[in-house]
């Protein structure tokens, strides 16, 4: 009699899971999602592979966020480089529609979203009122001439401080932000005002910044950020997420002045660095920032998920 084997089926291999990626916000990259996922699925297999990809992941993210500002950190080097000198369209005039520009065509390709359009028009706006009331008390100055502007300020300036609006918006998304011990929204809101309002006053009443950078620590000293590159929410303070990115826009503004976009008196006479002490107003800056973008997305308290977990 012959034996009758039963067959054990084999071990399936695991199912690549739809992902909700915030890719999918961007039309363009939602058609590679399930691409990604294949590659995110072979380089899971091994840890090297798992912690080379992440790390991938992470600086493409990064970069995605960065888009808008690095098209016009882009631009200020490449008229530095190449716009002709005496052209009948002023560089400065030249930036604006070309910030303008990039803009639309972000729009129009759904590279950016109408939220985070509108996020850039309030820190125009916001920029733009502080930078021409910094300009006329001397603190920079815009050496060349130019017809689209509000007394001293060509108005390309105002995207700059937008590129930080939409970087902090974007991140939000990809990285999808969760908060342990988050400050409620009304003292953020209290300190974010107060800032802004130092930057105006300290030129003529006592320099508030040392108790500014207080509040600023005693608000955030507990307070962690969760972001996520792939499969799990990773974390750091969230005080260290800002001086990181107040560092990053140091180095930029650097890359501005060198270009003569802008300059400080200390660089009338050639360019130099950016005062290192220019790093605690950024970092202040990213305050008003950060309220801005957080009191439009509401930071949602992070809780460990099952799935998560599993897949660390």
């Amino acid at each position: 009699m012959q034996r009758r084997l039963s067959r054990v089926p084999a071990r399936p291999e695991p199912a690549i899971a739809r992902t909700d990626s915030a890719a999918r916000i961007w039309a363009p990259l939602a058609r590679f999602i399930e691409a990604e996922a294949r590659i995110g699925h072979w380089a899971g297999r091994r840890p090297a592979t798992h912690a080379l990809y992440e790390l991938v992941r992470f600086g493409i993210k990064q970069g995605w966020a960065c888009l808008f500002g690095a098209l016009l950190l882009a631009l200020l080097i490449g008229t530095h480089l190449f716009y002709p000198k005496g052209a009948w369209l002023a560089r400065y005039d030249f930036l604006v529609l070309a910030a303008v520009a990039i803009q639309v065509a972000m729009l129009a390709f759904r590279l950016e979203t109408w939220e985070e359009a509108r996020v850039i028009f309030v820190f125009h706006v916001v920029g733009t009122a502080m930078e021409i009331f910094k300009t006329s008390v001397g603190s920079w100055l815009y050496p060349e001439p130019s017809l689209v502007r509000i007394g001293g300020v060509p108005l390309f300036s105002g995207f700059m401080y937008a590129a930080i609006g939409s970087y902090i918006a974007r991140c939000w998304r990809l990285f999808d932000f969760r908060f342990t011990r988050h400050p409620p929204l009304w003292a953020l809101s209290l300190l974010a005002i107060s800032i802004y309002i130092n930057f105006f006053t300290h030129h003529y009443l006592p320099d508030a910044r040392p108790a500014l950078f207080a509040l600023t620590a005693l608000l955030f000293g507990s307070c962690w950020i969760h972001f996520k590159v792939w499969r799990v929410h990773r974390r750091m303070p969230l005080l260290l997420g800002f001086g990181l990115v107040a560092l990053f826009i140091w180095l930029a503004e650097n890359i501005g002045t060198f270009t003569a976009a802008w300059m400080y008196p200390s660089q009338r006479l050639g360019w130099s660095l950016v005062s290192l002490g220019k790093l605690g107003a950024w970092f202040l800056l990213m305050i008003v920032s950060y309220a801005l973008v957080a009191l439009l997305n509401r930071p949602e308290e992070y809780e460990g998920r099952p799935d998560e977990k599993r897949a660390a």
